[in-house]
């Protein structure tokens, strides 16, 4: 129970069903350990007074509630991981690796220990079974799917795992919030990486890294020089605004090279790609197809499925081809493949060439 409404509806509904609930809050790290607090009025979650809320919610439904401290892991799993991607040029995705390692696999281990059958959470995304597979399926409602962030879950996760929400829809969410009484019935999502409320990725990559992003050189793909950048950290593949460099049209970023310190730009059309190699690919059936996988990948969070075929490599690796280009195919961000509604799996894209290998200095 994160302490917002989506959470407070899911123990709700699990508790009018007839099932015995626990609530739990994870405390995942402290704002202050890392660069500051949140601004005032930030939307984020793990604070003091989400805390407070979940707890509340907890004593209005009658049943047990815990707050679990995984700080340690969280700083180990998800944070400083998030800091190595940036350096090493990659725009990573957090709550993939919170949902994997926290919220799926720690929570897990301690919902066992409690004699508790299985997880639930508030995600907008569904489980059935199928010829006696678990299968993750879309949320009913296209605008809040989240089963792009779920891709890392297995067999064993699905199987004791319960998604209450996924047949509703966000406002019926926070009706029935208000119908019970929650206090937290209208408080706004949180916003952007709990640990990064204020969005100021470079100054969190730099607090937990120790590792100072140096100024270099804005290049094109040919090595001419352009102009001075920040520091790597401060771009990513896409990214047009903030550069500070005029040209014959408007230039993006469509490399990062840590190696050297540069950050390539280039015109729109070069931002295109027909293919991405992966790592870190997870199979929820438990095992890759045989050969050749036709179906939707999906890039980035709430971007559209595009037709493509997914080629299982060796182990945990693969490669996509698009059957059109893509834009900004980010390396760092998860390449999830559907068919249908469901979710096949995904992994992480790599840089081109095996570049990006700044982060191995934390």
């Amino acid at each position: 129970m994160s302490g917002g409404v989506d959470s407070s509806v899911a123990a709700l509904l699990v508790k009018e069903s007839g099932i015995e609930a626990v609530g739990c809050t994870m405390r995942l790290y402290d704002a202050e350990e890392i660069a500051g607090l949140p601004e005032p009025g930030a939307r984020t979650c793990c604070s003091l007074e989400d805390t407070e809320d979940a707890g509340a919610v907890a004593r209005r439904l009658g049943i047990p509630y815990h707050v679990f401290n995984f700080k340690s892991e969280f700083r180990e799993k998800v944070m400083v991981p998030f800091a190595r991607a940036y350096l090493s040029g990659s725009t990573p995705n957090p709550c993939i690796e919170c949902n994997r390692h926290l919220k799926f696999a720690k929570l897990l281990e301690r919902a066992e220990i409690l004699g508790c059958g299985c997880v639930v959470t508030g995600h907008y995304a569904r489980i059935d079974e199928k010829d006696g597979r678990m299968r993750l399926l879309k949320a009913k409602e296209p605008e809040k799917d989240q089963s792009y962030v779920l891709y890392q879950m297995d067999q064993y996760a699905l199987r004791h795992t319960l998604f209450p929400l996924g047949e509703l829809s966000k406002e019926e969410t926070r009706r029935i919030a208000e119908e019970h009484g929650f206090l937290n019935a209208r408080k706004p999502d949180s916003q952007d990486i709990c640990f990064v409320p204020d969005g100021d990725y470079a100054r969190v990559v730099e607090a937990l890294s120790g590792v100072r992003s140096e100024p270099g050189d804005f290049v094109l793909a040919d090595g001419t020089k352009l102009g001075r950048h920040k520091g790597v950290i401060h771009y990513t593949v896409g990214q047009r605004r903030g550069l500070g460099i005029a040209g014959p049209a408007p230039y993006y970023v469509i490399r990062i090279d840590p190696a050297e310190n540069r950050v390539v730009l280039g015109f729109r059309e070069e931002l295109y790609s027909s293919e991405a190699r992966l790592a870190g690919v997870n199979w929820i059936a438990g095992n890759a197809p045989g050969g050749p996988c036709r179906c939707g990948v999906r890039i980035r969070y709430h971007h559209p499925e595009e037709p493509a075929t997914v080629f299982p490599g060796e182990g945990d690796t693969a490669r996509v081809v698009f059957d059109e280009p893509q834009r900004a195919v980010t390396p760092g961000q998860a390449a999830v493949f559907y068919e249908g509604e469901e979710v096949l799996g995904g992994g992480v894209i790599l840089p081109p060439g095996g570049e990006g290998t700044g982060g191995d200095r934390i």
